[in-house]
């Protein structure tokens, strides 16, 4: 696990742990409609959060996978690379 994964984790457990303090607290009545209508809305937002915190990774893993590609892509046009992969797949066709 490296150490983004790791802090990735996390946060997410913060955001899982602020949503359900959020849900778990108390509806107060003694405000009216505007604490019930609060307290809707910062439920909504620590919601909102841990989806966003999903993207984040999401575009993360899929911006490290593309790396790898481009890296992988790119060692095998070095020339000593593609020398040699011409002579192997030269000797191989009996050229």
């Amino acid at each position: 696990m490296t150490d983004h994964e790791r802090d990735g984790l996390i946060v997410r457990i913060r955001q899982i742990r602020r949503l359900a303090a959020v849900r778990d607290r108390p509806k107060v009545d003694a405000a009216g409609p505007e604490a019930e209508r609060l307290q809707d809305l910062e439920t909504r937002v620590a919601h909102l959060e841990q989806l966003l915190e999903g993207l984040q990774d999401s575009v993360y893993r899929e911006s490290e996978r593309h790396d790898k590609l481009i890296a992988d892509l790119h060692a095998q046009i070095q020339p000593g690379a593609m020398g040699a992969a011409l002579a192997d797949d030269a000797r191989s066709r009996g050229l």
